[in-house]
């Protein structure tokens, strides 16, 4: 008599990898992803205390009042640029996990501009501008060079100049530049015409600016000569390297537009969200550049689409900070949730069970 055992009976299952990723299946995983995401959030909201009923009004008062639709696009305006900072250093596959200190150089650098009253009033915030993107490239520089040359790893040196930008930025906050009406270390408050002015409706300079970065970058990564050796430094750098295409100056120009980029952010966050140079005008926007350019692709176009995003769950969290008291960490934990959830979703855009016969 023969005897069939409970396994025998159980289908068998096999994990392969997709070949093909269309693009209604990609909308489809991720959509999935962050509805669950976002009913996860919920659940946590409402046990924090926060009445169900609230939660649609407190997203719908985000993304429908002005006021808060400001603040959105002054948030976004940074987290799109250190996202295609990240993005451009990540093309080119340097792991540049220096964006803060990036920020900080480009943030010292406009607000020396300020205070030593460089140029003309009319043209001073070109220059903090331009000093801040040429500062932020200036300081990935050397580390770029002990990588090409010396193959010391990018994560830990640009990871410690972040520390070295800090404690420099804060000698500076609690000596030289520190405020002289009050005493606290933060730098003098810019200038009116030292500040990125609204330009319409809520529309701030800061977030134009970011947008006409990303279309350049656009214009480089996928029409440019550039952006197509790029994609070859990419897929396979020896390749690149025996076809000829010189990949440590490829390497090198995106790194340094990655510092630039950087550098940028800190300008647009301390002329912009802060008016002046804090202690702490850079926290989390590093990573936070980090997850948008993985949750993105590397996708210029898609880091505006994340950094967006990014920024709603920002202010609707400080909407639930203040009027619901919600502890800032269950605020971070809600973003985490979200973020982990879509980047979770790579797995089933890339992956398939197959049933085995």
């Amino acid at each position: 008599m023969t005897r069939l055992s409970v396994t025998s009976l159980m289908p068998s299952y096999t994990l392969e990898v997709r070949m093909d990723n269309p693009l209604w299946r990609r909308v489809l995983v991720i959509s999935a992803a962050l509805v669950v995401g976002l009913a996860l959030s919920v659940a946590i909201l409402v046990i924090a205390g926060v009445p169900a009923e609230n939660l649609a009004g407190e997203f719908a008062v985000t993304l429908l009042d002005a006021h808060s639709i400001n603040a959105v696009l002054v948030q976004a305006a940074p987290l799109i640029l250190v996202g295609a900072a990240a993005a451009i250093a990540f093309r080119a596959r340097y792991w540049n996990l220096g964006l803060e200190g990036q920020m900080i150089a480009g943030g010292v650098a406009a607000t020396a501009m300020s205070i030593w009253q460089v140029g003309p009033e009319a043209s001073r915030l070109v220059v903090m501008g331009v000093a801040a993107a040429v500062v932020g490239a200036a300081w990935v520089i050397f580390p770029t060079i002990l990588k090409l040359r010396l193959m010391v790893s990018e994560i830990i040196s640009t990871l410690l100049l972040n520390y070295i930008a800090m404690y420099f930025m804060y000698h500076l906050l609690f000596g030289a530049w520190k405020d002289p009406r009050d005493s606290y270390p933060y730098s003098p408050e810019y200038k009116a015409f030292e500040r990125l002015p609204e330009l319409w409706h809520g529309i701030g300079a800061g977030y134009v600016l970011a947008l006409v970065v990303v279309a350049l970058l656009v214009w480089l990564t996928q029409l440019s000569r550039f952006g197509f050796s790029l994609r070859f430094v990419h897929d396979n750098p020896n390749f690149a390297r025996r076809a000829g295409l010189w990949v440590v100056g490829i390497t090198f120009s995106s790194v340094l537009i990655s510092g630039a980029l950087a550098g940028t952010a800190g300008f647009v966050v301390s002329a912009s969200i802060q008016g002046r140079l804090t202690q702490a005008f850079f926290t989390g926007y590093g990573f936070s550049g980090i997850l948008i350019a993985f949750l993105a692709r590397n996708n210029p176009l898609m880091v505006v689409i994340v950094g967006m995003l990014y920024a709603i769950l920002f202010v609707t969290g400080q909407n639930l900070q203040v009027f619901y008291q919600v502890p800032f960490a269950v605020v971070q934990l809600i973003q985490a949730i979200i973020v982990i959830c879509i980047a979770g979703s790579d797995f089933f855009l890339n992956h398939r069970l197959v049933r085995r016969v």
